[in-house]
């Protein structure tokens, strides 16, 4: 059993043996009277493993100490590190695929553990990850996992003896920070001319969408000009999430969860209009599901009248910067995080990555905008903002780790533009920020020495390209209703305006949504 709670405003957490009930568990106890911080580790015998702990004014580490403690990863030397700020060389630094137990779930949407994918690569020798995809089904569901086994195929190519090549794909024989490198220095703007001058063939579903990403976070041009729309997957080329059954959803944005009552109003009129299907987010905004694909211009054209502008809950891009209520009404609040909230999504909406990327501004310490669980996450202290970064929910959850403390608005900002600019060069495809970071060397320490210290001599040029992708910023579907040519794409049928006639509705919960195929005999509808 484990829990993380907050108490009177203060981070509490316990997990396992936390009171080392267990036969000879030993202890490792850290007391800090100055800022109010006890953290407790219950290790078995010879210090190997987590049994329990204990967590009282930071419960940061809360994320990883569970993970120890319920894949039994061994301990490293020092196993003190794990409760003290990270440290280049520390106790995380190492914290990869290969700490991991091979009864440790890589993919839970088909339950497939690290161990049966380490033994379909050895027993049927498989050589690439498409080829561990379909052996062991990692991969084949949500898709969420594919970054982790990747990294376990590669660990396992090594201990085998063979070279691994981290290259794009087959047409591709660059990394993606090496491709991302050759389109920005080189001035490549499309498709056709990143592969006739640095690759061979006509492309795949894994460089093409890699490439449109490349092209978007260095020039920002429209994603569905001719010369890029082909390059997009199903999401962003009709800009909305497929869902699964065939409809879509649409979410306007809504910078720090602020909303008028007009914008509501025309909310629920859009809905109860088009028969969508209604829910408010944990990331502050208001979903509306069951779009058919012929529906969605008219949809967003009454939204963009009424103020709205694209969410790009359909990107690897910003969705949101969440926010509490901050000092305007929070009687705890000491900084205004809900204007904070909305200048920063306002600032990095749209931005292109190589994974989604999400953000949290919290009033004080009490974090209700759960700030350390994001990508890059702000804290309002008495002196000013700290700054955390690469913290996320994906499929192994860790929290954020504190970059700068207690700095200026303008500085934030400053850090902000760099670490994502950084991030989005040096990042694999469909890497997350946790993920990025935990294979970073050097960690956290290399990282304050390249965004707060310019050790590699960057920083204006991160800068710069920030600026750039600011000032350039479009709101996707403004642009898209305006021109009549793109508006064509959004039909069913190629050679027909008529809608899908497979789609009917079906009562939930006192709204309405698409039925799924086994629910369709249920409503006369025959297949």
């Amino acid at each position: 059993m484990s829990t993380k709670l907050k108490l009177l405003g203060v981070d509490v957490a316990s997990f396992g043996d936390a009171f080392a009930k267990s036969a000879n568990a030993k202890e490792i106890v850290v007391a800090d009277t100055f800022q109010g911080v006890y953290k407790k580790l219950v290790l078995n015998q010879d210090g190997s493993r987590i049994l329990g702990g204990i967590l009282v004014g930071d419960a940061s580490a809360y994320g990883t100490l569970v993970q120890f403690m319920q894949n039994e990863i061994a301990l490293p030397p020092h196993p003190e590190d794990l409760l003290m700020p990270p440290r280049e060389g520390g106790a995380l630094a190492g914290l990869g695929v290969d700490s991991l137990p091979d009864s440790a779930q890589i993919c839970s949407c088909n339950n497939v553990s690290k161990g049966q994918i380490c033994e379909a690569i050895r027993d049927r020798n498989l050589t690439d990850v498409a080829s561990v995809k379909k052996c062991t089904q990692a991969g084949t569901g949500c898709g969420g996992c594919v970054p982790l086994v990747t990294d376990i195929f590669k660990s396992e190519m090594k201990k085998a003896g063979f070279a691994v090549k981290n290259h794009l794909c087959e047409h591709f024989e660059y990394s993606r920070q090496e491709l991302y490198h050759l389109v920005r220095s080189q001035g490549v703007k499309t498709f056709e001319d990143a592969i006739a001058q640095h690759g061979k063939g006509k492309g795949c579903e894994i460089c093409k969408p890699a490439v449109a990403s490349m092209l978007a976070s260095t020039w920002n041009e429209h994603i569905l000009e001719k010369s890029h729309v082909g390059l997009q997957d199903t999401n962003d080329y009709f800009l909305a999430n497929i869902q699964r059954d065939g409809t879509y959803s649409v979410v306007p944005r809504v910078p720090g969860g602020e909303i008028t009552p007009d914008k509501l109003i025309v909310l629920g009129e859009v809905a109860k209009e088009f028969g969508l299907y209604t829910k408010i987010t944990g990331a502050q905004r208001i979903d509306l599901f069951g779009a058919r694909v012929d529906q969605l211009p008219y949809i967003w054209r009454r939204l963009i009248d009424a103020g709205f502008e694209s969410g790009h809950a359909y990107g690897k891009a910003l969705r949101t910067v969440k926010s509490c209520v901050g000092s305007t009404w929070c009687r705890f609040g000491v900084q205004d995080s809900t204007s904070l909230a909305i200048e920063v999504e306002l600032r990095y909406r749209g931005l292109r990555a190589p994974h989604k990327f999400k953000s949290a501004v919290s009033g004080c310490t009490r974090e209700c905008a759960e700030a350390q669980s994001k990508d890059f996450g702000i804290i309002a202290t008495e002196n000013g903002w700290n700054l955390y970064v690469c913290g996320n929910g994906g499929m192994r959850p860790q929290h954020a780790v504190l970059l700068a403390a207690d700095i200026d608005k303008e500085t934030l900002i400053k850090y902000v533009d760099r670490f994502l600019i950084l991030y989005i060069r040096t990042a694999d495809r469909l890497e997350r920020t946790a993920t990025w970071f935990n294979k970073l060397e050097g960690g956290i320490e290399y990282l304050k020495q390249v965004i707060i210290e310019d050790s590699l001599g960057i920083c204006a040029e991160l800068e710069a390209q920030m600026e750039h992708l600011v000032d350039t910023y479009q709101c996707e579907w403004k642009t898209t209703i305006e021109d009549p040519q793109k508006v064509q794409r959004f039909q069913h049928f190629v050679n027909s305006d008529l809608p899908d006639p497979s789609i009917v509705r079906v009562a939930e919960r006192g709204q309405t949504r698409p039925a799924y195929e086994h629910e369709k005999s249920l409503v006369g509808v025959s297949e």
